[in-house]
């Protein structure tokens, strides 16, 4: 078992993560830029809370060295999951809302990744889950700094599972769809409407999806893309 990192913890998705990563043993450390819900989430799972802002790459490495005093441990599995995505059509798309996006997205991926690595190696390997969505495979017309910064974590997932596998640590990624919570209740049923499925993916089962991707025994599972989206989009990517 190991110390698992996952980010956006506030989440639906990442409280997801969180029970489910907690349930297979793992010790969790729950990360929100705001601190929603991490300490009575952490208190539940026996885990650690941590707020830090995954833009700042100083944030990073100090929340990184508060979760291994805490634990005694290195961290083993980082589920970088955390993300805003503001909507707006191009003409209206403020330039700093654009790279606030991307570095909370791609840059809090790449800032997480890079601190968390050392502990890994020293360690022996670990496991790296990035959280990518099918806007970044498809592209999303009113959403296209989210769009592209998903985009980005498919090509840094691909780029680090090819560096990183020879230190022994696996780099892999989710790419859900709109999932089916009460933040996305406004697009759900437009989504729901083009999904060969017939309904959209909870929570739980993109969390199942991670808790696979993190599994160590599955050593030879690298730069891969998992598609959770009811079919939505094809395979690859």
């Amino acid at each position: 078992m190991a110390v698992a990192l996952i980010t956006g913890a506030g989440g639906a998705l990442g409280g997801a993560v969180a029970r489910r990563l907690a349930s297979a043993g793992h010790v969790v450390a729950l990360n929100d830029r705001l601190g929603r819900g991490i300490d009575g989430l952490a208190a539940e799972l026996g885990g650690v809370a941590a707020a830090a802002e995954v833009s700042d790459p100083d944030a990073v490495r100090e929340m990184v060295e508060h979760v291994e005093r805490r634990t005694g441990e290195q961290i083993g599995i980082l589920v970088a999951n955390a993300a805003c995505s503001p909507l707006a059509p191009l003409a209206e798309q403020d330039l700093d809302d654009w790279w606030r996006t991307v570095d909370a997205d791609l840059g809090g991926a790449f800032a997480c990744a890079q601190a968390v690595m050392p502990g890994m190696v020293e360690r022996g390997g670990g496991r790296m889950v990035l959280v990518s969505s099918e806007w970044g495979v498809i592209g999303r017309p009113d959403a296209t700094a989210h769009s592209a910064s998903k985009a980005g974590i498919i090509a840094l997932t691909k780029s680090l599972g090819r560096e990183l596998a020879p230190l022994g640590i696996a780099v892999n990624a989710v790419a859900p769809s709109v999932l089916g919570t009460a933040e996305t209740a406004d697009e759900s049923g437009e989504a729901r409407a083009r999904v060969p499925l017939g309904r959209l993916a909870e929570p739980a089962e993109v969390a199942a999806a991670v808790a696979f991707l993190a599994d160590d025994r599955l050593p030879t599972l690298v730069g891969q893309i998992l598609h959770v989206n009811g079919g939505t989009t094809r395979t690859r990517a």
